[in-house]
């Protein structure tokens, strides 16, 4: 039974799938780098985020991208989550099970997503700005004294099944955020999801 669900955020709970290919873009162009499509950016995409920018740009570095996405997400609008998933969360949260976010995602973006998405008050712990989510994800487990096999992460690309793995808990990877189907299903993920009602019955 699962009584500790983890969830990350862009491209599972916020649907920002092709807000961030014209943000990648614009950073492609900027660092003089050829445009992506939709399909190759599912085909290629991988966390920690900076491994996906090093196939296209060598040279960039860490701070040069953040400074870039967030003045690219700045000028975006106002971001909006997939629909029902937020009804699913407090659904979990109301089942007595323990909710968490790790993201990738910046304070200045996750938090007040959080509000609009009428999440507040519900999870137990948000960890924001986490490149590489593992270090995140241990400290989560172990600061709550969390079981391993009663605890799953839900994400969409190779990172999240990856932690994972390597920490002992269960993985789900969501088809509807960056990563092709086909992709994910070669990490092995212990539920492999296509919508909500696979999620649910995989949680609850």
């Amino acid at each position: 039974m699962i009584k500790n669900v983890i969830f990350d955020w862009s491209g599972v709970v916020k649907d920002c799938v092709e807000d961030q290919l014209v943000i990648a873009n614009k950073k492609l162009r900027h660092f003089g780098a050829k445009e992506i499509s939709m399909e190759e950016m599912k085909e290629e995409w991988c966390q920690p985020w900076m491994d996906f920018y090093k196939k296209y740009i060598p040279s960039i570095t860490m701070e040069e991208q953040e400074v870039f996405y967030k003045k690219a997400v700045s000028e975006s609008l106002k971001a909006k989550s997939f629909p029902g998933i937020p009804k699913l969360i407090k659904k979990i949260k109301e089942s007595g099970a323990k909710v968490f976010v790790v993201s990738s995602d910046y304070p200045e973006t996750i938090l007040p997503e959080i509000k609009d998405f009428g999440l507040e008050s519900v999870f137990d712990s948000v960890i924001f700005a986490a490149h590489n989510k593992e270090e995140a994800v241990c400290k989560i487990v172990e600061s709550n004294n969390l079981e391993k096999n009663s605890t799953i992460f839900i994400g969409d690309s190779n990172h999240e099944i990856e932690v994972g793995k390597k920490l002992g808990i269960k993985t789900a990877a969501v088809t509807w955020g960056f990563s092709s189907e086909s992709k994910l299903k070669s990490y092995n993920p212990d539920f492999l999801v296509h919508n909500l009602e696979e999620l649910e019955r995989a949680i609850l």
